[in-house]
């Protein structure tokens, strides 16, 4: 499976702040935007990801990631020149993708979640179809919404309607079999211009092939792309990685844990980077990493004890924080 990040547009919901640069590059918290959907496509394995941009800012794209090698993965660009919608992507992306199945994410949605991993391994599982994600929100009408039969299938799609059916909004990560781009090729433009990507999905309801999963409440998802939602992300991720004692969502992290890259090689790229408490952030995990497991064998104490048999200099104790059930969080 491929991945795509879509990063267009001219993001005037933060103008002026998006004037000398995309609102995906705007820091959240201590690293750009781009870093979290980057970091979620990691997490659920997928190694080949096209960012697609503006004009404008291709150029910033590219020096902000490279060509991903850094990260265990191979990041290539597109420029979507006019802004045509979500689905657009699917046409843009066409030779890119190449008849794979893909998973699409919006430059600015940050999601963080104990299960999460679980959850995209399941929407990787799926061999046909598209799978979308749905998440419960106070103001409906902003979004793509699902209604629900008694069973919770989905019986319709409605593009930010005036009256929602539901309370779940169709948030921006997707993930759809290898007919995309013929089907996005097949849609007309709405009202406002765009190929929408809910009636891209409403193709997929109408063969009965949609599927939803539900984000459970307790989970993150934050659409970045307002001045209230930018600052709510920063705040965030600075409290839950301080409540945690350690990083979420770093894309170095992930393509340690995935065993992408190995710790000789994150060494070397951290040494060529500005000591500041991001990178020291990285360098403690990858430190954490190397720290024999208390609950392993090796470490188990089968008398019940003596504790002493785990060297205080390889293990610290966890506090209260990070013993709560949220603690097995991805990235």
């Amino acid at each position: 499976m491929k991945g795509i990040i879509l990063a267009g547009g001219a993001g005037t919901r933060l103008s002026p702040a998006t004037a000398p640069i995309s609102k995906i590059l705007l820091p959240v918290y201590d690293r750009p935007m781009i870093y979290y959907p980057l970091a979620t496509l990691m997490s659920a394995g997928i190694r080949d990801i096209l960012v697609i941009t503006n004009e404008a800012d291709r150029g910033n794209f590219e020096r902000t990631l490279g060509d991903g090698s850094q990260f265990g993965v191979r990041i290539s660009y597109e420029t979507q020149y006019v802004q045509r919608g979500i689905s657009d992507a699917f046409i843009i992306g066409r030779e890119f993708i190449d008849r794979d199945r893909v998973a699409l994410i919006l430059g600015d949605n940050i999601f963080h979640h104990a299960e999460m991993v679980d959850t995209l391994a399941d929407a990787m599982n799926s061999k046909s179809g598209a799978t979308v994600f749905g998440y419960r929100v106070p103001d409906p009408e902003r979004f793509g919404v699902a209604e629900f039969d008694k069973d919770m299938n989905v019986v319709s799609l409605e593009e930010k309607p005036a009256a929602p059916k539901s309370d779940y909004a169709v948030v921006g990560l997707y993930f759809y079999d290898e007919t995309v781009c013929d089907r996005a090729d097949s849609l007309e433009p709405s009202a406002r211009g765009e190929l929408e990507i809910t009636d891209l999905n409403r193709l997929y309801l109408n063969d009965k092939d949609l599927s939803i999963r539900i984000i459970p409440e307790e989970a993150e998802w934050i659409d970045a792309g307002t001045f209230e939602s930018l600052l709510e992300s920063s705040e965030y991720v600075h409290d839950t990685e301080k409540s945690l004692g350690k990083k979420i969502l770093c894309p170095e992290i992930v393509a340690m844990k995935q065993g992408w890259v190995d710790a000789e090689s994150m060494r070397s790229y951290l040494k060529n980077q500005k000591k500041n408490e991001y990178f020291r952030g990285i360098e403690r995990e990858i430190e954490s990493m190397r720290r024999p497991n208390p609950g392993s064998p090796r470490w188990r104490n089968a008398g019940g004890s003596n504790p002493a048999r785990v060297p205080p200099c390889l293990w610290k104790q966890p506090d209260k924080a990070d013993r709560r059930s949220v603690c097995r969080s991805y990235g």
